[in-house]
């Protein structure tokens, strides 16, 4: 990416997209272009086209989605392919229409079939079924995929696609209703240390694996994939495979260990109960990275730190919302 290009990072206020900016300024990028959900609707292809061709960004970052945890993704299965299925058609085929250099979208491990062979290599996409939890948002994502392939054959754009690991950090969401696993384990145990109480309900077993990254270290993967040069970029798009690219931190843990460690984190000494008639979700989720690493990029942040980083971003938040005693 050239320094003096026009940058526009959909949903820069949301958790991955608010890590884009600050990553992006980190490496000195300064000339972006944003609109808030306010401003801009993605899912109206007109407004977006309108947006597209008044700005003329160089590079689009798509971190624009409809997300949410197990509970939210099974409640509500139309409104989460619905919503992504528009923002991604009508982004990806804007920046198309108005000559974007480079367009990264962002997809979830998700994507992946439930029961497919550990650590999840890129080739393992539309091996077998998907988490029904979850099934509309992945294929959602999966049609996303699709479309950055697709333009690439036919009109020789040069989108790729990341698909990141269970991310977490500031600007998280912590509302338990549509929270992922972390930042609601964030919230229970710490409204359980402010109440006095000696135990915390986690849903499910605890027994499925997870991969965890830190959203810093993951902007700075794709900040480090966007400003490749021609060469190694064009490595990742090739007609016979999808533009895909994991990113991961390379290790998982339990949702139990995890529960332990935020635990650990912020000082509560009381009783995890499992809820085994909740829903565990995919049994285990860790990617191949192997791609992203033999460009030779690395995550800089573990597990504990992250989780201790995060805690304090979101603890002016998780002040204002403490029940009333």
């Amino acid at each position: 990416m050239n320094k003096d290009g026009k940058i526009y990072v959909a949903g820069h206020l949301g958790l991955a997209g608010s890590a884009l900016v600050r990553s992006l300024e980190r490496h000195g990028f300064s000339n972006f272009v944003f609109r808030s959900i306010d401003e801009l609707n993605l899912q109206n292809a007109a407004d977006t086209d309108a947006f597209f061709a008044a700005e003329s960004p160089d590079y689009v970052i798509l971190a624009a989605a409809k997300v949410g945890g197990i509970q939210a993704n099974n409640t509500y299965p139309a409104d989460f392919i619905r919503d992504n299925l528009q923002i991604q058609t009508n982004v990806i085929d804007a920046a198309w229409r108005n000559g974007v250099k480079r367009l990264l979208f962002l997809g979830s491990s998700c994507i992946y079939p439930r029961d497919c062979p550990q650590p999840i290599r890129e080739e393992y996409l539309l091996t077998g079924p998907l988490e029904p939890t979850n099934r509309a948002y992945a294929l959602a994502k999966i049609a996303g995929i699709e479309m950055c392939w697709s333009y690439n054959r036919q009109y020789g754009t040069r989108y790729l696609a990341a698909m990141p690991t269970n991310m977490y950090g500031p600007g998280d969401n912590y509302n338990l209703e549509t929270s992922h696993v972390l930042p609601a384990l964030i919230r229970k145990v710490y409204e359980a240390r402010c109440a006095g109480r000696s135990e915390v309900v986690v849903w499910g077993s605890g027994k499925p694996l997870r991969e965890f990254m830190y959203s810093d270290d993951f902007a700075d993967a794709c900040v480090y994939l966007m400003t490749l040069d021609d060469r190694s970029y064009g490595t990742l798009l090739s007609e016979d495979h999808p533009p895909l690219i994991n990113v991961g931190y390379g290790s998982d843990v339990t949702i139990r260990e995890l529960a332990e460690t935020v635990c650990r984190v912020l000082g509560f000494e009381g009783k995890l109960i499992f809820d085994a008639s909740k829903p565990d979700g995919t049994p285990r989720k860790l990617m191949d990275s192997s791609r992203l690493r033999a460009l030779g990029w690395r995550p800089k942040v573990d597990l504990e730190t992250g989780i201790r980083l995060a805690f304090e971003a979101a603890k002016p938040i998780l002040d204002r919302n403490l029940p009333a005693a």
